[in-house]
């Protein structure tokens, strides 16, 4: 999958599942139930040792999955991701070698940022998506609103406060994505590799977006 497939992927399913967990069978396991459950996407944070390597069998093992490295902080880190197969490359903020590392490699990039001066900034630096973070502490999607007036070219994911109650507002205020953690998938369903708890999940969140961009695609006509 390269640069282009993981971005239409992002912007197809609208939803980027996080699995911020501490060993690689969680990982994999996580990967198998949201492959399954119609959400190919996912982002593996770098809290555990083997995170890159994992990256790297995830990506093997389902070609058409977009599966990205999550909470990168610097350039050494983002190669060893980019040279294990990571599709994307994901910060909680701008780390500029970061976004240079993963453009050189023609690796999709999704910078962190929370005010209007760093969403500009991580545009500018040529990232693919920026990632807002954290949404639900700076205004939810009252603020991702606002700031989707003046950057209406910049295309945002909603990260960090993204829940069953606040979803179809944050596609609805012009969200291209929503990043998902525990909420999609809970630390007690990887635990007990309760596959049937993530579908119900991910055709909630699922249904939830298709319905707010209906509704959003609507209002615009």
């Amino acid at each position: 999958m390269n640069r282009e497939q993981a971005r239409q992927r992002i912007d197809e399913i609208g939803i980027v599942p996080c699995a911020r967990v501490t060993d690689a069978e969680q990982a994999c396991f996580a990967a198998k139930a949201l492959y399954a459950s119609g959400i190919p996407v996912l982002e593996v944070t770098l809290t555990f040792p083997e995170a890159a390597k994992v990256i790297g069998e995830i990506a093997r093992r389902y070609p058409d999955m977009a599966v990205g490295a999550g909470t990168v902080l610097d350039e050494e880190s983002a190669r060893q991701c980019v040279e294990a197969g990571a599709r994307f490359i994901t910060s909680p903020g701008l780390v500029p070698k970061v976004v240079a590392c993963a453009k050189a490699a023609e690796v999709l990039v999704l910078p962190g940022a929370l005010t209007p001066t760093e969403v500009i900034a991580a545009w500018q630096a040529g990232a693919d998506f920026v990632k807002i973070y954290p949404t639900g502490a700076a205004g939810g999607a009252h603020y991702l609103r606002a700031l989707k007036a003046p950057l209406p070219q910049v295309p945002l994911i909603a990260s960090g406060g993204v829940n069953q109650s606040t979803a179809f507002d944050y596609i609805s205020a012009g969200a291209s994505a929503i990043g998902i953690g525990g909420e999609l998938l809970p630390a007690a369903a990887l635990a007990q590799r309760r596959e049937d708890r993530i579908h119900e999940l991910a055709r909630r969140f699922l249904t939830m977006v298709k319905e707010a961009r209906s509704q959003r695609d609507g209002d615009r006509k």
